[in-house]
């Protein structure tokens, strides 16, 4: 069974690597030629205009910084090298969101599913190997790409203030990258639960539409969602018409996206004013992880489970549509 599934998830790497891997690994790769480019334009600038940005100037800075000063460039490092998570992470959730569209729509449109229901290989397996491909393989290659960019970027930075009279190893010891790193990848558990809903949500679209599953996607709630605004407005019926945007139609869709719980629900996230010299406390699980602490995780996840169940029931019926 172990290795049945093991198969099943490199599979689906091998079916989606150009989403899964060569997406974040371009957008990195892009997001490294901008900041190149930006450096080199700043040094045109300042050689073609004379303007001084310094010289040897922020070398005698950094060697007459007292503590604060010197927390504050490590903060500035640390900010430099997770920043590409930023852009990665939007990459990365439109991927996931595509592809659990597609992840069982596709099977059934171009018949495929046929063969892989011929295969000793349950409903199951199949539909779970997709959920753990968008909720744990994406993100996991994604938060990889976005270690290696963010050390190439921290080093770039160090090489170029190294022309400017900064001590190379000095700003690279005043960075965190042990403890960015450690964040990044301790935070992927987190993400998996709190996308549960929109992974199920968007898999039962795709193994359930006849046709357009993303139209269904999109439709179903927002016309929902109208109708409840609607109800409040006419004063019908007491709705919950905030709540109901937030948590059913944005947090089915979007909870796809990285760091969406910050949007969603706050809980566990207080506290963490005050850490201008300590960028990296928005990502250390000594926060992120009070999530765990809020029932709209765990009903979210609740909820994800029924529809995946629902999704795994759409693709036993629906083998041949």
């Amino acid at each position: 069974m172990n290795n049945t599934f093991y198969w099943l998830l490199k599979r689906e790497f091998w079916e989606h690597r150009g989403g899964f891997l060569w997406a974040p690994v371009v957008t990195g790769s892009v997001f490294l030629v901008l900041n190149i480019m930006a450096i080199i334009t700043a040094e045109v600038l300042r050689a073609r205009h004379g303007i001084q940005i310094g010289g040897n100037d922020i070398g005698m800075m950094m060697r007459h910084a007292d503590a604060g000063d010197l927390a504050q460039v490590g903060a500035a490092a640390d900010i430099a090298m997770i920043s590409s998570m930023g852009l990665i992470g939007i990459v990365m959730g439109i991927v996931v969101l595509f592809y659990c569209l597609g992840s069982l729509y596709d099977d059934r449109r171009d018949r495929s599913v046929l063969f892989w229901k011929s295969l000793p290989v349950s409903n199951t397996s199949t539909v779970l190997s997709k959920v753990a491909s968008a909720a744990l393989v994406a993100p996991v290659i994604a938060v990889a790409v976005s270690i290696a960019c963010g050390l190439l970027q921290l080093v770039l930075f160090a090489i170029v203030l190294s022309f400017h009279g900064v001590n190379a190893w000095q700003l690279l010891t005043l960075s965190h990258p042990l403890r960015a790193i450690a964040s990044l990848v301790s935070n992927i558990p987190l993400y998996a639960l709190w996308a549960l809903p929109a992974v199920g949500w968007l898999m039962l679209c795709s193994s359930g539409a006849r046709s357009k599953p993303f139209l269904w996607a999109v439709a179903v709630p927002v016309v929902l969602g109208v109708l409840v605004s609607w109800f409040g407005i006419m004063g019908l019926f007491n709705l919950p018409t905030e709540w109901f945007w937030v948590n059913i139609v944005l947090r089915g869709l979007l909870s796809v996206f990285p760091g969406s719980a910050l949007m969603f629900d706050m809980h566990g996230f207080d506290g963490m004013n005050g850490m201008d010299n300590n960028p990296l406390g928005a990502l250390s699980p000594v926060h992120t992880y009070g999530l765990l602490a809020s029932p709209n995780l765990w009903i979210g996840v609740a909820a994800g489970a029924a529809l995946i169940a629902g999704a795994i029931w759409f693709r036993r019926v629906r083998d041949d549509s």
